[in-house]
Order: C-alpha cells, then structure tokens, then sequence
C-alpha cells in the first residue's frame, strides 16, 4: 500500500499554449487551475517538462494531505513521460495519481471517477497507461459526443458553446470539489457523492 507521507500527484491533461486555453480537451488544466487558486499556489516550470504547484488540502493538522498539481507541458498525446517523471521525482505510488481529463461518451459536465481501466481512445491516457500502467485514478469529466457529421478531432479541440459555458464553471468547480473528496475521503466515498 501506498506511504502515507507520499503526496497525492493531480494531473491535468490538456495542450499547453494560450491557442488550446478554452477547448474541450483542456478541461483538465481548468481544473488543476482551480485547485492551485484553492491552494493558493502559482504554477512553476519543472524540469520534468510540467507545471507544478504544490500544497496542502484538507483540515489542518494530521489529516490533510499533501498535493502535486501538475499540467504536462507537451502535447496531450505525450503526456505519459511527463506524468512518470513526475512521479519518479515526487515518488509517488501509481494508485495516488489522478488523471483529470475530458471523456466523450459522457453528457456534458458529467462527472465519473474510476481506479484503472482502458483508455477509451484517450490520448492522453494512452500515454500515461503506455508510460506506467493503467492502475492509476481517473476523473472523467464529460464533454458528451461531437453534433452531426463533426470529426472528434475537430470537437475537442473547439471552445465550450456558449450554452456550456454558462455552467462550466460550475461543473468545473464540482469536479475540483471531487478530487478534494477523493484524495481525502476515497474512492467510494468520492463516487458516491460525485458519480451523477
């Protein structure tokens, strides 16, 4: 089992630049960036080609827990060597690390979290899996399927729609809330609660 005194690592998947910022594929630094506002931490370059803050979540005292946040700085489909060095350089046990990333066979704003599991022609886990493993923790934020004729590539990598934009700061929030719970109350607690 894992050593308690080893944090939790949250990783974001998404592409880095300020042209990827607002697409459905980077829900997942949206997330990581609204738990480091909650830590009050600022995003770092680390030499393992990532973004990182670090902090604490939780009550004060024995009970919180240590936290990495991390967005990968290459492109989502390399996201795997990143992540391991990450976790190499963190040491961190594979079954603390939580993938946050965007899943298309889920209705928008969605959210489900699982241990392990196939990738579902997520690029991004393809790496991370490929690199490590599979046995890592996953929440899957939904983003629902592409309209009509619309290629998967090209909905991905499109802004929310206005209409989803209305709520997405609210699901946003809810998903940054679900890691809270995972890490400090697990993986059926976070389920339950989350799991919609």
């Amino acid at each position: 089992m894992s050593d308690e005194s080893s944090p939790w690592l949250i990783v974001g998947l998404g592409n880095p630049g300020p042209e990827y910022a607002g697409h459905r594929h980077n829900v997942g630094f949206m997330v990581v960036d609204l738990l480091a506002q909650r830590v009050g931490g600022r995003f770092k370059a680390h030499k393992a080609r990532a973004q990182v803050v670090e902090g604490r979540i939780g009550p004060p005292g024995p009970a919180n827990r240590r936290i990495v946040l991390a967005k990968p700085q290459s492109y989502m489909n390399l996201s795997g060597g990143p992540v391991t060095a990450l976790r190499d350089f963190y040491k961190v046990p594979t079954e603390r690390i939580v993938a946050v990333h965007d899943e298309l066979d889920i209705d928008h704003g969605v959210l489900r979290l699982k241990l392990g599991g196939g990738d579902n022609g997520h690029n991004g886990l393809k790496s991370m899996t490929k690199a490590m493993g599979s046995d890592y923790h996953r929440l899957r934020f939904g983003i629902g399927r592409p309209p009509g004729r619309m290629q998967v590539a090209d909905f991905v990598l499109k802004d929310f729609s206005s209409a989803e934009r209305k709520e997405l700061d609210y699901f946003v929030d809810r998903a940054a809330d679900a890691v809270e719970c995972l890490v400090l109350e697990g993986l059926e607690r976070a389920q339950s609660t989350y799991n919609s």
